[in-house]
């Protein structure tokens, strides 16, 4: 009975407390609560990247060739470049573009890995790494995987191209298409598997983006990590041209290309401490300068950055007070934020500052933003989260709130 007395009084000083239509003014800014805000910590955040930490020295890093670049592959951050944007032939390094529209077309449901295909004679043509595919031989979307991923068959690349595209030209015409989409705003592809041709480059920013892009497919690294596999029920010997598969901690690929034209390059990719690095080398002077560019780089990088992990839509937040709404109060939450790129040692001294509004005006719609988590290290910001409403609230009406009065007290 005292719960009844209590909600009817509640009921009534909602209804004396409703606001007539004149008085309303919904433009009125709503108060911030102070003790959860500090000077300035209300404005906008508009390039979190531009603030980040990320300037470890790479003082001491020597990389001998002609072009190369290191990004962090979940934020895209290059961590360090050399010639970066200088045009190149890229040899087979062409082939992670044909590698990604495979995956696309696997993941995207156009092609099983069952799928059988058959050699063209342009296919069987192809010269440079190969697996001697004859015209008119039929070999799975697995086997012609592992046979570019790991033995870099021009061969099995040009077969998948015009198994998808039903020509190589307009596979390419596809890989140019892509690349635009990617940014990458210094290639054009005039084949599919990257033997030498006049207009056919790239530059080591742009392969590292459509790596990035390849790496957002998980299947391809069960093929670019394989060290050694067969095809042909044995008869024919498949070994990684990439070392470091075999050689360096935590290698995921991801491919190597030669030609004389091109030099010897490789995109390499390697995860440890959950972080991926993506290092590209290109135009090295030997086989062995390259891997051991790429290692450098690889090594500069995990030596130097780690990923914070932040998750804001775990923090316990106080409900927000709700004016004249059929709740007093709506539940809030953090929403999920991407992993931050910092230095070494950083992570453990990020910390979150809350900026919430006080109250909230009726009605308020779930997912409706109520304030912002921020992080920062030091006196710099890193990241910024939405805290949102995690359900809606209608507003009460006169109406509405009479009718429940009513109900409260035919129940008394």
């Amino acid at each position: 009975m005292k719960m009844r007395r209590w909600t009817c009084a509640w009921l009534a000083v909602c209804l004396l407390a409703l606001p007539c239509a004149a008085d309303q003014d919904e433009s009125a800014p709503l108060p911030v609560a102070s003790e959860y805000v500090s000077d300035g910590m209300m404005n906008d955040f508009e390039d979190y990247a531009a603030a980040m930490p990320v300037a470890a020295s790479a003082e001491g890093l020597n990389v001998s060739a002609t072009a190369a670049l290191l990004m962090e592959r979940t934020s895209g951050t290059v961590l360090f470049e050399k010639n970066a944007d200088a045009r190149r032939a890229p040899a087979s390094i062409t082939k992670i573009m044909t590698l990604l529209l495979t995956m696309e077309a696997v993941d995207g449901g156009k092609l099983a890995l069952t799928d059988r295909v058959t050699a063209s004679a342009h296919a069987a043509s192809m010269g440079g790494s190969q697996i001697w595919l004859k015209e008119g031989e039929s070999m799975t979307v697995d086997e012609l995987l592992k046979a570019v991923c790991v033995a870099s068959a021009n061969d099995a690349a040009v077969a998948l191209a015009e198994h998808l595209a039903g020509s190589e030209e307009a596979f390419v015409a596809d890989m140019n298409r892509r690349a635009a989409e990617l940014g990458m705003n210094n290639t054009r592809f005039v084949n599919c598997c990257g033997l030498d041709a006049d207009g056919h480059e790239t530059t080591a920013r742009d392969i590292a983006l459509m790596a990035r892009a390849l790496l957002d497919h998980p299947l391809i690294t069960q093929y670019t990590t394989i060290w050694m596999d067969t095809l042909r029920n044995g008869a024919t010997q498949l070994v990684n041209t990439n070392k470091l598969v075999r050689f360096y901690q935590g290698a995921t690929g991801l491919k190597t290309g030669t030609t004389d034209k091109a030099g010897y390059c490789v995109a390499a990719s390697a995860a440890q401490n959950d972080m991926e690095l993506i290092a590209v080398v290109l135009d090295g002077a030997t086989s062995d300068k390259r891997f051991a560019d790429a290692k450098a780089l690889l090594n500069f990088g995990f030596a130097h950055y780690e990923i914070a992990r932040l998750h804001p839509e775990e923090l316990t937040l106080d409900p927000v007070p709700v004016r004249h709404g059929t709740a007093p109060a709506v539940e809030v939450t953090g929403e999920a934020m991407a992993p931050l790129l910092v230095e070494k040692g950083a992570a453990g001294q990020i910390e979150s500052k809350l900026a919430l509004s006080a109250e909230l005006e009726a009605p308020v719609e779930k997912g409706q933003p109520v304030g912002t988590v921020t992080y920062w290290l030091g006196d710099k910001p890193v990241g910024e989260a939405r805290v949102v409403a995690a359900q809606g609230v209608e507003r009460l009406t006169f109406g509405r709130a009479l009718q429940r009065l009513l109900a409260v007290w035919a129940q008394a």
